[in-house]
């Protein structure tokens, strides 16, 4: 893999942001090859910008200096914003499946799809999290607060002297939202956190309640 040379982020935040970024890829490119009808989704769109991810993330821990400009934030930025529409367009195109094709969509093809979005949604969102929230991966600011999120540790300032959430605090607060639709250890305290929470909230909402249960229902038959 590779060493960090950032002074606020670990090695093991970046190793683990790459290998969940690598579990989506395998879990989009498992549903594109063996979900047949639904196969003509965006999948390839999906697997193609997280792979391009990947690879700023590696560029950002060998080349620190190239966070002092602007490059990696927007192509950050427009990565996870890319990714995160084209999962939420393969949600819709399940939905509609379910709706016109459900009597001849195989249930382990539209289960296999519902778990691809479920999946990709909590990782996604997780890194969202990790760059809106200062530090994040590039130590700036991504809006005029110093934080986007107030952690049960940034409550005891006293216990916990000097802490500070690294990426694996974000992925369990985008789990937790993406089961629970709220967060466990962390509340949101901007409008940004807020919608991007929303967001993950509603689509792990219809992923759950609407796909899997239809599909459950299909293989039930």
């Amino acid at each position: 893999m590779f060493i960090s040379k950032l002074p606020h982020v670990t090695r093991s935040e970046l190793f683990l942001a790459q290998l969940v970024l690598y579990i989506a890829v395998g879990l989009q490119v498992t549903t594109w090859v063996t979900s047949g009808d639904l196969s003509y989704g965006p999948h390839p769109l999906i697997i193609i910008s997280e792979l391009v991810l990947v690879t700023v993330l590696g560029l950002s821990a060998r080349h620190p200096e190239t966070l002092k400009r602007s490059t990696y934030r927007t192509l950050s930025f427009a990565m996870l914003g890319l990714i995160s529409v084209e999962n939420i367009s393969s949600m819709i195109i399940v939905l509609r499946l379910l709706i016109t094709e459900a009597d001849i969509i195989s249930g382990y093809n539209l289960l296999a799809s519902a778990l691809a979005i479920f999946l990709t949604n909590i990782i996604v969102f997780s890194l969202w999290y990790w760059e809106i929230d200062s530090p994040g991966l590039s130590g700036k600011k991504w809006s005029k607060h110093d934080k986007d999120f107030q952690f049960t540790q940034q409550d005891h300032p006293t216990e916990f002297k000097n802490w500070q959430p690294s990426f694996p605090d974000y992925l369990y607060l985008s789990v937790t939202n993406a089961i629970n639709f709220a967060a466990a250890d962390a509340r949101p305290i901007t409008h940004q956190a807020k919608l991007l929470m929303g967001i993950q909230a509603l689509v792990s909402l219809a992923t759950l309640a609407l796909v899997i249960a239809r599909s459950v229902s299909i293989l039930g038959q």
